[in-house]
């Protein structure tokens, strides 16, 4: 395992770190966590290398952090920089914050937390955060020993993440970063104004929920190849982020074995200036290949929808319906999805459109996937 310094806070974080917000899970359901098997996954990762581990009160649908908690037990809560976050829409009155607080700590069953990040500040969060004086409560929990760093984790436009860099002294933030996200919400620039303002920062959805990892269209595999034909898509995606100085820790929502173990072996070559300039150049052209029509990053925010659609699948196959030009293939299985599951059974109650940190405008964008497939029946 390769380290990345955090000048700021005098650490050392592992290139790769491990997220828990897809682990692997039985019968399809995010909130039913393989535990046996996530639990071995988070433990070999942490006996190769990894040293910060990053959960959060919502992932899994409230399961994530009990499991990695039992995953941190026989001494591994010792071996990483433990972190997760404030669900800041959860927040109504101050009495909220130390109860979810206390609940997070029970949970999780330790007695502090590395790193505490305000959870998906947009707009109407960081006034939620201003209105009941988060801050400040969080700095108490410094002051009492309970949080050793405080961030902020964000999903909104620049000008907004530029004004909470201003707004208070923060150890660290953790932003949306991967080849297709130069320019999307904190993108490049807010990356490069954290680092110089000495604020470390965390790179989520490296690999955008997995649509990097896959089989990339034609014109996008012809120029990986043109630059190096042996590295996979997740390593060139990787190593984008790797081979550039600001970045701290990047974190992975890793769902088996096998792509823990690819991503290990990926972090142990990162470094500083891997990419040659013309390997950044080409890596331009492919995110114009590489852009599907909806920005999912497939993080289940939006679930569980009260009428049982799945959501992310459906903008999954979706997106590959139009990115891969196989829109019959997908419409085959978006009709294979069950009934309940499918974008045709939504009934507008909105639910899930403020829980997603992309802001997408999920009820429409439904209506467009199952008027597209249903056109191809």
């Amino acid at each position: 395992m390769n380290y990345r310094k955090m000048e700021k806070l005098d650490l050392e974080v592992s290139a790769l770190g491990f997220g828990a917000m897809r682990l692997p899970i039985i019968d399809d359901d995010s909130a039913n966590i393989d535990e046996a098997e996530a639990i071995e996954m988070i433990r070999y990762g942490i006996d190769n290398g990894i040293n910060y581990v990053d959960t959060a009160w919502p992932y899994h649908q409230g399961e994530s952090e009990k499991v990695v908690g039992k995953a941190l037990k026989d001494g591994y809560r010792e071996k990483v920089y433990l972190a997760t976050k404030l669900p800041i829409w959860e927040c109504e009155t101050e009495k909220d914050l130390d109860k979810i607080f206390n609940k997070q700590l029970e949970k999780m069953e330790v007695e502090s937390i590395d790193f505490y990040l305000l959870h998906a500040l947009d707009e109407g969060h960081w006034q939620t955060v201003k209105d009941l004086d988060i801050i400040e409560w969080a700095e108490k929990k410094k002051e009492e020993g309970k949080i050793k760093y405080l961030g902020f984790s964000f999903h909104d436009s620049y000008s907004l993440f530029e004004e909470i860099l201003e707004a208070h002294d923060w150890d660290f933030c953790q932003i949306q970063y991967n080849y297709l996200d130069v320019e999307y919400q904190a993108g490049k620039k807010g990356l490069q104004k954290a680092y110089s303002k000495g604020i470390e920062v965390v790179i989520m959805e490296p690999i955008r929920g997995g649509w990097l990892a896959q089989e990339p269209p034609p014109a996008a595999k012809k120029l990986f190849e043109s630059e190096n034909e042996n590295r996979t898509p997740v390593e060139w995606a990787l190593h984008w982020i790797w081979s550039q100085k600001e970045p701290g820790v990047v974190l992975s929502g890793m769902s088996n074995m096998q792509q823990l173990k690819e991503n290990l072996e990926t972090a142990s070559e990162s470094e500083v200036g891997l990419l040659s300039d013309s390997e950044f150049k080409m890596m331009e052209k492919v995110a114009e290949e590489m852009r599907g029509p909806i920005t999912c990053t497939r993080c289940e925010y939006c679930l569980p929808c009260p009428e049982a659609i799945n959501i992310p699948e459906n903008f999954h196959l979706y997106n590959q319906a139009k990115l891969l030009n196989k829109g019959q293939e997908m419409a085959e299985k978006y009709f294979k999805l069950d009934e309940t599951a499918r974008a045709s059974n939504c009934i507008e109650c909105g639910q899930c459109e403020p829980q997603c940190p992309q802001n997408l405008d999920i009820i429409d964008l439904l209506k467009e996937v199952d008027q597209y497939f249903n056109e191809r029946v």
